[in-house]
C-alpha cells in the first residue's frame, strides 16, 4: 500500500497559471524505494518526539502531540492518555479521519489484563496520525498542545515520511 501512495506522488503537475510564458511545473518526490526503512519506532512521550530507527541509529526524528491527558500509561476506554509499553504498528489506513493513520497495537494481552481485573474496558483505535483532514482549530493549536484522544499526532508532511518509512508490524515502542 506504501508503494501504490509514493507511485501517485512521484510526479503532481502543477498547472500553468495562463500568463504568456508560464510553463507546466512538475513536482518529483523521491521514491520510496530511495528513503531507508526502519526496523523500530521509538516514542518518547516526555520529550514529545517519534524516532525512527534502524540498527539503533535514528534515521528521521519528529515532534508529536499526544492525547489530552498525556502523562501515564493508558488504563481504560476514554481516559485520553497514550499507552506505555512495546507494540506494533499493525494496520494503515489511507482513508482515516486524520491525513494518514497507521494503528498501535494496544491493547495488548497485558493491557487487557489489568483492564479486566479493574472493570474497565482497555479501548484502543490507538493510531500514529496526521492532522484532521477537517480541521476545528487553528494550526497554531495542533502545533502547540496535545490535542488527541490517546492517539500520537504529527504533522502531515511528517506523516508521510513515517507511512512510507516503516513496513507493517514495525515494532514500536512508547516510552514515558
Amino acid at each position: 500500500m506504501a508503494a501504490g501512495l509514493a507511485g501517485a506522488l512521484l510526479a503532481l503537475p502543477a498547472m500553468a497559471d495562463g500568463l504568456p510564458g508560464a510553463q507546466r511545473v512538475v513536482a518529483v518526490q523521491p521514491a520510496a524505494e530511495s528513503l531507508p526503512m526502519a526496523d523500530r519506532v521509538l516514542v518518547l512521550k516526555g520529550e514529545r518526539r517519534l524516532q525512527l530507527l534502524r540498527h539503533g541509529q535514528v534515521l528521521r526524528e519528529y515532534r508529536i502531540a499526544l492525547g489530552l491527558n498525556p502523562v501515564g500509561h493508558k488504563e481504560r476506554s476514554g481516559d485520553f492518555r497514550t499507552p506505555e509499553g512495546n507494540y506494533f504498528l499493525t494496520r494503515r489506513n489511507p482513508r482515516s479521519d486524520f491525513f494518514l493513520a497507521i494503528q498501535v497495537s494496544y491493547p495488548n494481552a497485558a493491557d487487557l489484563r489489568r483492564a479486566r481485573r479493574n472493570g474497565w474496558q482497555a479501548g484502543g483505535a490507538i493510531m500514529i496520525h496526521g492532522l484532521p483532514n477537517e480541521l476545528k482549530r487553528t494550526p497554531e493549536y495542533y502545533q502547540r498542545t496535545d490535542w488527541t484522544d490517546g492517539c500520537i499526532a504529527v504533522t502531515n508532511a511528517d506523516m508521510l515520511e513515517i507511512w512510507l518509512m516503516t513496513p507493517d508490524n514495525v515494532p514500536i515502542d512508547i516510552r514515558p
